[in-house]
């Protein structure tokens, strides 16, 4: 999985998202480390989609209601399986963190 993939994941594990958040989210998220472009950010969303990772949902009505441009506004969620796989990669990342290796370079003082 692709830190963008991860980090998409991550920011729609907290609900529902359109495009737009999803870019302030995953920057949010990461610390500004991952800024995600439309192109790549539309690229990832349907490989997620098409591994059945996530799924495209309708308008938001009541955004519509406020704002017509909602209207245009592609709305995602995480499925149960990209949730499973959030997890899974969550798991290895911090299994690969717990190595002595890897502790040794975070708590390594003199980098």
């Amino acid at each position: 999985m692709t830190p963008a993939q991860f980090a998409l994941l991550l920011a729609l594990s907290q609900g529902e998202r359109h495009g737009w958040g999803l870019i302030k989210d995953v920057e949010e998220l990461t610390g500004g480390r991952i800024m995600l472009g439309p192109g790549t950010l539309y690229r990832t969303l349907q490989r997620l989609r098409v591994d059945g990772l996530i799924e495209e949902i309708g308008v938001d009505p009541a955004a519509v209601r406020a704002d017509r441009r909602a209207e245009r506004q592609r709305r995602y969620r995480i499925t149960k399986a990209g949730l499973a796989a959030a997890r899974d990669e969550a798991g290895f990342l911090a299994g690969l963190l717990d190595q002595p290796p890897a502790r040794r370079l975070l708590n390594d003082e003199d980098s």
